[in-house]
């Protein structure tokens, strides 16, 4: 495995933190998923030089400490972390949110919803999404 392979979830929740990891065993996907509980202890790992860089960041906006928003502009505006995707994983159904996110270069923005079997297949949506750009990263690599 890769370390592109690797998630990062930041994620204030508890049960949101569970349902992550279990939607995606539900997948069958096998990446490594590194948590942080706010921004600032997103920031930390990623500035971490310990710590494997994510392939993907799945990130909520509304946690305390420092908020999604908040993360997204201090990560982006970090020639070495700005690169890395993320998709917003959030309940907020607020078109300022959605218009804030993706003013920030967000790979995407997704609600989520209340029925497990829903949020698998926005887990299987962004799953998805993601292998098929790495898949075309490393085949323009390679010619």
């Amino acid at each position: 495995m890769q370390p592109h392979d690797h998630i990062l979830l930041i994620e204030d929740d508890d049960v949101d933190t569970m349902t992550v990891r279990r939607a995606l065993k539900d997948l069958g996907a096998s990446h490594p998923l590194d948590c942080a509980t706010n921004g600032e202890e997103g920031l930390a790992f990623l500035r971490d030089p310990a710590n494997v860089r994510p392939g993907l960041i799945l990130l909520d906006l509304n946690m305390p400490r420092m908020s999604g928003v908040e993360f997204l502009a201090e990560m982006k505006a970090d020639p070495a972390l700005k690169h890395i995707p993320v998709v917003v994983l959030t309940t907020s159904k607020e078109e300022s949110d959605r218009v804030v996110s993706f003013q920030h270069s967000v790979a995407g923005y997704m609600v989520k919803p209340v029925d497990y079997r829903q949020f698998v297949e926005i887990m299987r949506v962004i799953h998805d999404y993601w292998m098929s750009s790495e898949q075309a990263i490393a085949g323009a690599v390679k010619s």
